[in-house]
């Protein structure tokens, strides 16, 4: 994996100030260096520059970049974040219209297949990235992000400029480009946080690339087209076919994202989702006579405090040591205390730019610093609950009736604490609101589809659109801040679009939350395993955390310098602290309650000190 950044302007010889402008393009490679710690690059040409940093995962001798190739007298510059899974299809095409490749690297297989088809060669990618290509016949750039969106792409337009960034932080080291807030950004932090409108980048100007999609810039403006939609089909396979399929999918992406020219690992939490990535994985290595590293994560203190609940019913450590003992990994139990995990909540807003999911993120970025010292790549289980039914919201009739986010129901433990002035400034309720019916409205619809059904796929659509690419996010943002390549099997676009179209009644198969999963898993992994209830990512519930949480967030209510002084009311605040915790009643999905409220403030307070922000309402 890599970071990419870099800008174009059409109307300018950027190269008559070549002194500048390379400085500028070594600024934002130096700002994401931790998304490539092994090498970097830069590209300045007339109308365009080009940065790269580089964790070397395919092709380590020659896969350097900026990368520059020419076919048939076009000449065409990439820079480029990813993996391109089925690589090697892609190129065996390639050389059959008599392509010299100079490398065994993926990044040539998308130059070379741009240089032959152009944009249309977009929808052959199965994979995770983010690439800028400089055209230079056209004098165009084109920014693409992959059908999912796993990998990130920032931009912002500033006089005749397009500015680009795998990371917000490297478009704020463009000459003039200050982080600053608007009331929209407002709306997104409170109404929606901390997940965030598709293209909307929260700060104000700051645009995010949205998933399937690519942009072409040039001296006649810029244009955002689709290569890649979510599609309503309907299912005609039966059931037994339906099985094997999902199985064969499964198995085709993960074993496909095991493609790296480094060791691999994986997550592994004794869950459904992370114990089929590992078995899998195990089972692939152990026929080359590897062993593979697996890696389980929890809390200082959770044997003693753990409070089961219905979003964690049980703990996870017994049903790791069975994964571990029937696949023989090499395995390494990994124990984040109260202190790291409210230390790395600052190191999460450095990672993700944004406040974010409080513990929840800064754990896994503390967790994924510890992994990195073993292995550079891993296979994690994200994203099977939202493809195919996991959370409790697809099962409750509360969810199903409601106009709201599901796993946001209500807006009041968001605005408790805000100051009066703020409420009566942004319309938190309806801009909440307006992005549900938004998306409920851009949900793909069936033709002839019952409204049961009609409404589950616009709960799925939702999950897909929003709780997804939040996780997503965060999984991105927290490895590569620690130099570790985190791959996702279930995001594979060929794996949504089949199971999204498959009727409730067989992802639900005999009457089990991700029946049709469990089904395809049949003989995979062990039953006990296979047939486990649900567990999310785990958190602490040590009342020590809490404590540590409070007072910290009483040191910043005690500065009057503070600078969410601004947003909160501290009267509000200093109420909400002496409440007892309901750690069954969160405000944001499984998992953020009273706690993760607190440190959510401790985050907004920390990144608007941090980066300068400017508020403009």
């Amino acid at each position: 994996m890599c970071g990419i950044a870099g800008f174009c302007n059409p109307y300018e010889n950027l190269e008559a100030e070549a002194l500048k402008w390379t400085a500028t393009l070594e600024r934002m490679n130096h700002a994401q260096k931790h998304r490539g710690p092994d090498e970097d690059g830069i590209f300045l040409q007339k109308h365009c520059g080009l940065a790269h940093v580089r964790l070397s995962i395919i092709d380590l001798k020659t896969g350097h970049q900026p990368m520059t190739r020419t076919w048939q007298g076009k000449t065409c510059s990439i820079v480029y974040n990813g993996e391109i899974y089925n690589m090697h299809e892609l190129k065996n095409d390639l050389k059959l219209h008599k392509f010299s490749f100079q490398t065994t690297s993926d990044t040539e297989v998308i130059l070379a297949g741009y240089l032959l088809y152009g944009t249309s060669f977009f929808v052959k990618l199965n994979g995770i990235f983010t690439f800028a290509i400089w055209d230079d016949y056209e004098e165009s750039l084109i920014l693409c992000r992959d059908a999912m969106g796993v990998k990130p792409l920032f931009f912002t337009l500033r006089e005749n400029f397009l500015i680009f960034s795998s990371e917000i932080k490297g478009i704020f080291t463009f000459p003039g480009i200050m982080p600053e807030l608007d009331t929209q950004s407002l709306c997104e932090l409170f109404a929606l946080g901390p997940a965030k409108t598709s293209g909307n980048g929260v700060f104000r100007n700051i645009l995010e690339l949205k998933p399937g999609h690519y942009i072409c810039w040039n001296h006649k403006g810029w244009i955002q087209r689709a290569w890649w939609k979510l599609e309503s089909r309907p299912h005609t396979d039966s059931i037994e076919k339906t099985v094997d399929k999902t199985r064969e999918l499964i198995l085709s992406s993960v074993k496909s994202q095991m493609l790296s020219d480094i060791p691999i690992s994986t997550f592994l939490s004794g869950g459904l989702d992370s114990s089929l990535v590992t078995a899998i994985c195990a089972e692939e290595l152990a026929k080359q006579g590897r062993t593979l590293n697996t890696f389980s994560f929890d809390f200082e203190g959770n044997n003693k405090y753990f409070q089961a609940n219905d979003f964690q019913p049980t703990q996870d450590r017994h049903w790791v040591d069975i994964m571990v003992n029937q696949f023989h990994t090499n395995h390494y139990y990994l124990e984040c205390n109260n202190e790291a995990m409210a230390d790395f909540l600052y190191q999460a807003v450095d990672a993700r730019d944004l406040p974010c999911m409080a513990d929840i993120e800064s754990s896994m970025l503390y967790f994924c610093s510890h992994v990195k010292d073993y292995n550079r790549v891993t296979l994690t289980g994200e994203c099977a609950d939202e493809i195919f039914g996991g959370y409790p919201w697809f099962h409750k009739k509360e969810a199903f009736h409601q106009e709201a986010f599901p796993w946001s129901p209500s807006m009041e433990p968001r605005k408790a604490l805000l100051t009066d002035e703020l409420l009566y400034l942004l319309p938190l309720d309806e801009y909440a609101k307006d992005a549900y019916l938004n998306t409920i409205h851009e949900t793909p619809k069936l033709e002839g589809e019952s409204k049961t059904e009609a409404r589950r796929r616009e709960i799925s659509y939702l999950n897909l659109r929003w709780f997804m690419q939040t996780l997503l996010d965060r999984m991105d943002r927290t490895s590569m801040h620690c130099g570790l390549e985190a791959r996702v099997p279930f995001a594979d676009s060929r794996i949504v679009q089949y199971i999204f179209n498959v009727p409730w009644e067989i992802k639900c198969m005999d009457h089990q939350v991700k029946g049709l999963l469990r089904r395809a898993g049949k003989g995979i992994i062990p039953d006990e395993i296979l047939y486990r209830s649900k567990n999310p990512y785990p958190k602490t519930y040590h009342p020590g955390y809490e404590q540590l949480i409070k007072q910290r967030l009483y040191d910043v209510l005690s500065d009057f310098s503070s600078p969410i002084h601004q947003l909160i009311d501290a009267k509000k605040v200093y109420r909400f602290l002496d409440t007892e915790s309901d750690y069954g009643k969160p405000w944001y999905g499984q998992l953020m309650a009273g706690p993760q409220m607190a440190a959510y403030l401790l985050q907004i307070n920390y990144w608007l000190k941090t980066y300068h922000i400017r508020i403009k309402l």
